[in-house]
């Protein structure tokens, strides 16, 4: 049994929130069945290349639809779980003036750090005494050789945590990978689902064209597409919050088991584990 976690992220800067990583976990055993339903969906409605939040138009709309609605069955068939981390900028810039400027340039990976370690509630995830191996295939890092090996060192040590070793979770170095998301449609769709988070987060949806006044067709096309995946979130947990962390109704093996969840990071959870890692 492997554990495979695709993982996408933006380092855009929004109005209100920032950080946003996103990220899909499927186990070995529904990979195949995952990737040939995905696949077969694209070539039966004709999206030839890669897809993601920002080729999303009027005209493909509702073939953006159809594909988030494939993706979404297969999570609710617990085939694949997703999971999105983000900041508020009043939080996220309170806490960068604290650091100097060489902490300040490792937030990126840092941020990383905390997303894997957590965001999946992995410690939860497998309570027989079968080793499972995690892989994980990073979007492309925007960043020299020397800062993404050191961040694939701590990637590789989190196997040692006390949280692995009890769910008796292995990371091998060669399965932290960097990939091209051309190549990996489960990768495409969480960028899909990850910049609908921070578009209407930072509410883009509202945003006119100035000579115009209007709104564009692109603008009302994605508005549309975050609409319809935040009805598929719902069918997982009523009314949910897109600005807040899911809550755990009092058991933390739903850190594991939600099928969706979001994560917004907070001052509180970050020094401790921020301090490990520059040390």
């Amino acid at each position: 049994m492997e554990y495979l976690i695709y993982c996408d992220e933006s380092s855009n800067r929004g109005k209100l929130f920032s950080n946003f990583y996103g990220g899909a976990l499927v186990r070995s055993t529904h990979l195949k069945e995952i990737e040939e339903r995905l696949e077969e969906f694209k070539a039966e409605n004709n999206m030839n290349g890669e897809v993601k939040w920002t080729k999303v138009t009027a005209p493909y709309l509702e073939k953006y639809i159809g594909l988030m609605d494939v993706f979404f069955d297969l999570l609710v068939e617990d085939k694949i779980k997703m999971r999105v981390m983000f900041q508020q900028n009043a939080v996220s810039d309170k806490i960068t003036r604290t650091f100097s400027k060489e902490e300040h340039a490792e937030t990126y990976f840092k941020l990383y750090y905390q997303f894997i370690k957590h965001i999946f509630g992995l410690r939860y995830s497998n309570q027989t005494e079968e080793e499972i191996y995690v892989r994980l295939f990073f979007d492309q890092f925007p960043d020299k050789k020397e800062k993404i090996d050191n961040f694939k060192g701590f990637i590789h040590k989190l196997q040692y945590s006390q949280e692995f070793q009890d769910a008796n979770l292995s990371i091998r170095y060669n399965d932290i990978v960097e990939v091209t998301s051309h190549d990996h449609i489960i990768l495409q769709c969480a960028d899909i689902i990850t910049g609908a988070m921070f578009f209407r987060l930072n509410k883009l949806h509202l945003e006119k064209d100035p000579v115009t006044n209007r709104r564009g067709k692109r603008t009302i096309a994605k508005e549309k597409l975050y609409k319809h995946i935040h009805k598929r979130i719902c069918e997982t947990r009523a009314n949910f919050n897109i600005g807040a962390s899911t809550g755990i109704d009092h058991d933390v093996f739903n850190r594991w088991k939600s099928p969706y969840r979001h994560w917004l990071f907070t001052p509180s959870e970050i020094s401790s584990d921020f301090k490990k890692i520059l040390n």
